[in-house]
C-alpha cells in the first residue's frame, strides 16, 4: 500500500449520549454523504429503541448502511463489520458521495482502520461453552485479571466477546490485547479524520439519564417483551447489552422498573467512561468540545475541518 492514494475518511466518534447523532446529521448533508454506522448493537433488527436507532424517515433522507443487518439470533462479528464498512466505502464513492462513519464501538474501528491482523487461535467449543455458562460478572472479573486491555473495550454483558477474550488467553497463554500488540498491522487504505465530540462529564452524566428514561417511556419495555414473546433467548448476545439485560430481569419480575432504568443508567455511565478511554488512546482525533458553544457553531466548526481534510487528502 506504501505510496498508493489513500481513500479520505472523516468519522465522528465521541461517547454515548454525546450528540454525535445530531452532529452527523448536518456534516451528511453539507458534504453530500452517506453514512456508515459505527454501533455493534444497531446492526440488529427489531431493536430500535434500546439502540437509539436514527428515524427511518431520516435515513430516506441520507442514506445510513450498516443498521439493520442482521437477525437478534445471528453472531455477528467484527469480521462482518470490516468487510461489509469497505464494501460501503466502496458503493459510496462509486455514486460520487463520501462515506461518513459515525458510532462510538470502539473496536470496529480500530479493526478497520489500524487493519487489525485476525489472532490465529482456534476455537475451542468445548472450553468456550464452559466459559458461556459462567455468570457475566464473574466472567468479565476472570477477563480484567488476566487481560485488562480487553476488558475496557468490552462491555462486562458482552458474553459473547468476554469468552473469546478469555478463550484466547487461556488456549494461547497470551492476552489478546498481546496478540493485537505483537502483530504487525497491515497498512490501511484509508486515510482517517477521527472527529471527537465530548461534554464535561456533568453534562454527559446528565444527558445519559435524560435518555435512558427517554427511551423507558418511548417503547423500551415493550420491545424488549416482544424479542421475548418472539423466542428470543436473552442469553444471546444481541440481549447482553446494557438496558436490554435489564428488562429481561424486569419482565421476569426479578428487577422492578426503577431499578431497571438505574441499572441501565450506571451500565451506559460506565460504557461511555470505557469509550473515551479507548479514543484517547487508540484515536488520533480533533476534540470538539460541544458545551462551549452553540450547536450551529459546533457544526461548522466540525464541517471546515471535515472539508479540509477532504480538500487535502484529494490533492
Amino acid at each position: 500500500m506504501s505510496g498508493a492514494k489513500k481513500t479520505p475518511i472523516v468519522a465522528v466518534i465521541g461517547p454515548t449520549a454525546v450528540g454525535k447523532t445530531a452532529m452527523s446529521l448536518g456534516l451528511a448533508r453539507a458534504l453530500n454523504a452517506e453514512v456508515i454506522s459505527v454501533d455493534s448493537r444497531q446492526v440488529y433488527r427489531y431493536m430500535d429503541v434500546g439502540t437509539d436507532k436514527i428515524s427511518r424517515e431520516v435515513r430516506r433522507e441520507i442514506p445510513h448502511h450498516l443498521i439493520d443487518v442482521a437477525d437478534p439470533d445471528q453472531i455477528y462479528t467484527v469480521s462482518d463489520f470490516t468487510t461489509q464498512a469497505a464494501d460501503c466505502v466502496r458503493r459510496i464513492m462509486a455514486r460520487g458521495r463520501a462515506p461518513l462513519f459515525v458510532g462510538g464501538t470502539p473496536f470496529y474501528y480500530q479493526a478497520l482502520f489500524s487493519r487489525l491482523l485476525s489472532i490465529d487461535v482456534p476455537t475451542d467449543e468445548k472450553l468456550r461453552a464452559e466459559l458461556f455458562a459462567l455468570e457475566a460478572d464473574e466472567l468479565y472479573e476472570r477477563l480484567r485479571n488476566c487481560d485488562p486491555e480487553s476488558a475496557v473495550r468490552l462491555h462486562p454483558n458482552d458474553k459473547f466477546r468476554v469468552s473469546r477474550a478469555l478463550e484466547i488467553f487461556l488456549t494461547s497463554g497470551r492476552p489478546a490485547s498481546d496478540w493485537y500488540a505483537r502483530e504487525r498491522p497491515a497498512e490501511s487504505p484509508y486515510d482517517v479524520l477521527y472527529l471527537g465530540l465530548f461534554k464535561p462529564r456533568d453534562l454527559l452524566v446528565g444527558g445519559i439519564e435524560r435518555r435512558v428514561r427517554q427511551q423507558f417511556s418511548s417503547g423500551y419495555p415493550e420491545e424488549v417483551k416482544w424479542l421475548l414473546d418472539h423466542g428470543y433467548s436473552p442469553d444471546l448476545p444481541s440481549m447482553q447489552g446494557f438496558g436490554y439485560r435489564e428488562l429481561v430481569l424486569f419482565h421476569q419480575g426479578r428487577m422492578t422498573l426503577e431499578e431497571a432504568i438505574r441499572g441501565d443508567v450506571i451500565a451506559t455511565r460506565q460504557f461511555a467512561k470505557r469509550q473515551m478511554t479507548w479514543f484517547k488512546k487508540f484515536a488520533p482525533a480533533v476534540w470538539c468540545d460541544l458545551s462551549q458553544k452553540t450547536p450551529a457553531e459546533n457544526g461548522q466548526w466540525l464541517l471546515d475541518q471535515a472539508r479540509k481534510h477532504l480538500d487535502e487528502a484529494l490533492r
